[in-house]
């Protein structure tokens, strides 16, 4: 990826590119390749932030976010946290359909995984976990997020984004259309094994007061969990846990 122009810019990167990677840390090598900043320059972003504690290295050189970021994120989280609003949400639907459930809510592009719930079927996707980011379009989150944005927002976001160089042909521009069109009429998104073969998703949106879609729930699991005769029902169940969780967040 190219690395943003702006060194607040490039600092950001950085820190969203240790927040993938924890709770093991991330070399700078990677930092630097996740986000298309030269390895000399993360290197002393890196240090500026653990300067102001906001990055933190461990004794095996990792980078982990860093203590300030716990404190801001603490004092932010009476504005932006819905996460008590939506564990029971996911509670559920682990519960109901004995795969693992998610929230993950969308920031900018991409989606952001906050909550995990594993049910009692004991063979588990690992495709999504809380902190993992993708881009909107990948994953079945993601996908229904994109699917309810404007025409103009989603033309303008594919023409931009080079899903295909890092996710395969499966998410070139005219697939992820034509996926689209079918969340569209079902109200519901598929991953039907794109990230990891036999990987499985699948997820509703919620909206805002402004009929926005601002994160979604999401079932994942092993393919045969996810047969054809099944997926109405856990449609259903993951319609009915949006409708909900939206008229809570509203």
């Amino acid at each position: 990826m190219n690395a943003p122009p702006d060194v607040l810019g490039r600092a950001t990167a950085l820190l969203r590119a240790v927040s993938t990677r924890e709770p093991d840390g991330a070399t700078t090598a990677e930092c630097a390749r996740a986000t298309g900043v030269a390895r000399p320059t993360a290197h002393r972003l890196l240090t500026a932030l653990q300067g102001e504690g906001l990055a933190d290295r461990d004794d095996a050189g990792r980078w982990h976010l860093g203590p300030e970021l716990y404190l801001l994120g603490t004092v932010a989280a009476a504005r932006y946290d819905v996460t008590a609003l939506a564990q029971p949400a996911v509670r559920r639907l682990a519960v109901a359909t004995g795969e693992s459930a998610f929230f993950s809510i969308r920031r900018g592009d991409e989606t952001v995984c906050l909550l995990r719930e594993d049910g009692s079927f004991p063979i588990r996707s690992h495709v999504l976990y809380e902190g993992i980011r993708f881009p909107l379009g990948v994953a079945s989150a993601g996908l229904v997020i994109l699917s309810y944005l404007p025409d103009r927002d989603v033309e303008r976001y594919l023409t931009d984004a080079d899903l295909a160089a890092a996710y395969g042909s499966s998410h070139a521009p005219k697939e992820v259309r034509a996926r689209i069109a079918t969340t569209r009429r079902d109200g519901y998104a598929v991953n039907p094994g794109l990230i990891v073969e036999g990987s499985w998703g699948m997820a509703a949106a919620v909206f805002d007061a402004h009929d926005r879609p601002v994160g979604a729930l999401t079932l994942t699991g092993v393919e045969h969990r996810f047969a054809p005769q099944r997926r109405p029902q856990l449609g259903r169940l993951l319609l009915d846990e949006a409708h909900r969780l939206t008229g809570a967040v509203r």
